[in-house]
């Protein structure tokens, strides 16, 4: 077994009955664009549907026209920009599309007008009278997650700016807001991250009643034991000070384990173990405790070890982690269950 992922859709389940509890009388629309963050939109949407959420969101017309076959009566919203030419085929996969720039849009097709709070990205910076094609308004918080009183400064700017048209969806909050204020909820949210059972703000997802829904596992490859002074991968940025055992895990940076991951923990038969050195394109090495067996296993996510944890020691987010992991043939084997 070199890489394998296994995607559980139980939690996903879980996790948007949780949102929807959190979100109260709002609907819950799960954010499934970049392939569900790494875990399969396809498989992700289907889960995601089954709890109750009202409606998916990719980011490209490309996106909502492969999901579609996947999720053939549900509402799929494109958060992203669209081209002209890029219009029939939104027509034709019954998708909901936002505009977020000034300029011609298109006819026949439901849309959202996107207003531009402070998050200074895709936006409107007035907010035009809605035409006979638009269902609903919305925007985007920058820092929902760590400023509360900037998120307010926006959802009032949102408020405002919409308060003539409260019979359109009004939407905003994303996994953030809908988990810490209340008032940013309106009549939908959007959310991505905490679908997935990470943590919006970083922290652990257990205190926030998010459960993980990936799990990557691989093998111990080969053994070796290192006498000090001698080291393991390129630069020997690993050098042992004492006889030291290292496991060769047979995943790297091309599987989605950053070379900026060095130092972080995995699980090697269920006991949390260093990965040392410089990780490489398709291997890495771990610290063990004594010689193991040639098939032990290691957990590189799941089993507590989390995307969170991994992102700190990289520093960066757990969406930069799960986005970037390669879960396909032929770098990997991918199964679902629940």
């Amino acid at each position: 077994m070199r890489s394998l992922f296994t995607l559980d859709l139980a939690a996903v389940r879980a996790n948007v009955r949780r949102l929807r509890r959190a979100a109260g009388g709002s609907a819950v629309w799960a954010v499934v664009k970049a392939d569900a963050y790494g875990h399969g939109a396809p498989d992700v949407a289907r889960a995601a549907l089954d709890a109750g959420a009202g409606a998916l969101c990719v980011a490209s017309v490309a996106e909502g026209v492969a999901l579609r076959a996947a999720a053939r009566d549900a509402r799929i919203v494109v958060l992203g920009p669209s081209g002209q030419e890029e219009w029939e085929a939104a027509r034709e996969a019954r998708l909901e599309l936002v505009v977020s720039r000034p300029g011609r849009v298109p006819d026949r097709i439901p849309l959202h007008l996107e207003l531009d709070t402070g998050m200074g990205r895709w936006g409107l910076s007035e907010l035009p009278a809605p035409g006979r094609s638009v269902v609903g308004l919305m925007s985007h918080f920058a820092c929902a997650e760590s400023d509360p009183g900037f998120t307010r400064v926006q959802l009032q700017r949102f408020l405002e700016a919409t308060s003539g048209h409260t019979q359109l969806t009004r939407h905003v909050a994303n996994s953030a807001a809908t988990l810490s204020l209340p008032e940013t909820r309106l009549d939908a949210v959007r959310c991505g991250i905490a679908v997935y059972g990470i943590s919006p703000f970083g922290d652990r997802p257990e205190p926030h009643g998010l459960v993980p829904a990936l799990r990557w596992e691989s093998e111990v490859a080969q053994t070796r034991l290192l006498a000090p002074g001698e080291g393991t991968g390129y630069g020997a940025t690993f050098v042992a000070e004492r006889p030291t055992w290292i496991g060769i895990v047979p995943v790297g940076y091309a599987d989605g384990f950053r070379r900026d991951m060095s130092g972080a923990e995995v699980l090697v038969a269920g006991e949390r173990r260093r990965v040392v050195g410089t990780v490489s394109m398709d291997a890495l090495a771990v610290e063990l405790p004594s010689e193991l067996p040639i098939g032990t296993s290691v957990t590189l996510l799941g089993d507590g070890i989390l995307a969170e944890e991994h992102a700190r020691v990289a520093g960066t987010i757990a969406y930069e982690i799960v986005c970037g992991l390669n879960t396909r043939e032929p770098r990997a084997q991918r199964t679902v269950v629940g």
